[in-house]
């Protein structure tokens, strides 16, 4: 069934019938499977996983073939020249998380995006090198694939070699993204030599050829992540910045490293819950988020009531002061990790809710402008015939990140530095607000709204789960889990449902067409709630895991364009 087939009947549903009733309708069925399924948002990424698991291979063997295929066909977020995080259940229970997040320079400082009256310069830490953080992918996919793969490096990266180098059709979607950003790739020669057609723009059906890509990426095959951080690509990536005035350098590419970290953990209603930590904000908003709304029974009937929205609002408007007051990265800060995720704090933030009225976000002396949510962010899941589950977000911010590809290096490069808070209490371009812990410091990874998730029950994976979004992303994942334990949704309707968001600043609540009915609006505003419309957030990729029958039942959004495939 197409995507827009898809939201047709799901606008469909909203029209005619009530939430009540909703839950017992079939607009839509997942993707079943019986050995193991890939869930992205590219269909040839998809096919390229799942060929992996086909021959043999585990979930993070094809989750690494996956990312790098991903930096061949969804160039405005799949990356090399980005970073993520990747969330890794084994079958055995063991849990474990790899940050691959983007780094600050070692030049970095504080003010650097300050001028002199300590302003953030227009457009500096957005757009061009002066916006890169240093690149965290390629790093990230190898330590994964070493410590916990099965298969060579050449096999995991040949598919995405040949896709670049032999080219692929673009299909519509692709093609009218890059279409859209044709001005952007104007600025910068290297990049419209690679992202326009010959100076014009493309057309569905167009053979899209990536031959200095597929160099890049045969010296990652063959040196691995020397094939990178040294050597040529890390000498084109420099002559790029001293060029055009970045600040990433030899020694910044030759000292990174990826980091295995401790996953966040939780429990809801009896499911464990395995997340991101620092950086990413992304496992501790969820935990803190679940934790507060476990404290209330929802029955299927309750789905988007006032009753529901109204704590979940409320709930969120914690979360994300949190997440503006204490989360930064925790090798530089002190974050109160214990505390946030506690059931205890999460009861005292549950009793001080009004059950009749909307609370006063707490004032800030900021500018509140405009959102720019970014889907250039994307989410792949992956589950194997072995019972191992993976969870990958990666991302290079902004749509096409810095707008900057690497000249002879064919790929692009982030606009992570704006993920800093450039000046404590300023917002940065997805109107996040931050603090001190996450202010610019040289090697300092930037905060994240991430949430790869593996959901267990028993100790084995249920739920694999996780979105683009920029800050819209921990709502998407939280809406996501909440459809399917506490509303009984399948994991093609819990994906598809209409979403709200809610970041404490703005004051604002957006909400997606069908949402809202008019008599919950009406009472939640009469509340002190106040509402924006949007019109769409987040693309989550997800699988299901049904091990009372032995079925894998895989969803791609339909605000998307992926692909989920099982066998």
């Amino acid at each position: 069934m197409s995507n827009i087939r898809k939201y047709v009947i799901v606008v469909f549903i909203f029209t005619i019938v009530s939430s009540s009733t909703l839950f017992n309708l079939a607009y839509s069925k997942p993707i079943l499977g019986k050995k193991g399924m890939v869930v992205s948002a590219s269909d040839l990424a998809t096919k390229v996983g799942i060929e992996i698991l086909k021959k043999g291979g585990n979930a993070i063997d094809a989750a690494v073939g996956v990312g790098f295929a991903l930096a061949v066909t969804f160039p405005a977020a799949g990356n090399i020249g980005g970073g993520g995080f990747l969330v890794f259940v084994r079958n055995d229970g063991f849990a474990t998380t790899i940050d691959y997040r983007e780094k600050a320079p070692a030049s970095a400082h504080r003010n650097m995006y300050l001028d002199s009256s300590l302003s953030p310069i227009p457009s500096m830490s957005t757009e061009g090198v002066t916006s890169a953080g240093v690149p965290g992918s390629v790093a990230g996919l190898l330590l994964a694939l070493e410590k916990y793969g099965t298969m060579s490096l050449q096999e995991v990266i040949q598919p995405a070699i040949e896709l670049a180098e032999r080219g692929f059709k673009l299909n519509y979607e692709l093609s009218q993204s890059l279409n859209f950003n044709y001005k952007n790739f104007e600025k910068f020669p290297s990049t419209k030599k690679i992202f326009t057609n010959n100076e014009k723009k493309f057309s569905d059906g167009d053979i899209f050829l990536q031959n200095d890509l597929a160099e890049t990426l045969k010296r990652i095959r063959d040196y691995g992540t020397d094939g990178f951080y040294r050597g040529k690509t890390a000498d084109l990536i420099v002559d790029q910045m001293k060029g055009e005035g970045g600040f990433i350098t030899h020694g910044d590419l030759s000292n990174y490293k990826a980091i295995e970290r401790l996953p966040i953990r939780g429990n809801y209603r009896g499911y464990d819950v395995i997340s991101m930590g620092p950086p990413s904000s992304g496992g501790i908003a969820l935990v803190e988020a679940l934790n507060i709304l476990e404290n209330i029974k929802f029955s299927k009937e309750d789905f988007h009531s006032s009753k529901h929205l109204h704590y979940l609002i409320e709930a969120l408007k914690c979360v994300y002061f949190d997440r503006a007051e204490y989360l930064g990265d925790s090798d530089f800060v002190t974050v109160p990790v214990e505390r946030l995720i506690s059931k205890q704090y999460a009861k005292k933030i549950f009793d001080s809710i009004d059950l009749n009225s909307a609370s006063k976000n707490k004032s800030i002396n900021a500018k509140v402008f405009e959102s720019k949510e970014s889907f250039e962010t994307t989410h792949y899941s992956v589950y194997d015939s072995y019972g191992n589950a993976v969870s990958v977000t990666t991302t290079i911010n902004g749509s096409f990140g810095s707008h900057v590809v690497v000249d002879g290096a064919g790929f692009l490069l982030n606009n992570e530095m704006d993920d800093f808070s450039l000046k404590p209490g300023f917002p940065n371009m997805y109107d996040l607000i931050g603090s001190e812990a996450n202010s610019i410091q040289p090697n300092k990874r930037m905060l994240s709204s991430m949430t790869p998730t593996v959901i267990l029950k028993d100790n084995k994976p249920v739920l694999i789960i996780g979105s683009p979004g920029g800050p819209m992303i921990i709502t998407s994942v939280l809406q996501a889990v909440m459809n399917i334990i506490d509303f009984g949704m399948d994991v093609e309707q819990a994906i598809n449902m209409p979403r709200i968001h809610h970041q404490w600043l703005p004051e604002e609540i957006y909400h997606e067409p069908f949402a809202l009915s008019s008599d919950v609006k009406m009472k939640l505003e009469t509340m002190g709630h106040k509402f924006q419309h949007r019109n769409s957030m987040g693309r989550l990729e997800g699988i299901l895991i049904d091990r009372k029958n032995n079925i894998i039942y895989g969803a791609t959004d339909c605000r998307g364009s992926g692909l989920a495939e099982g066998f």
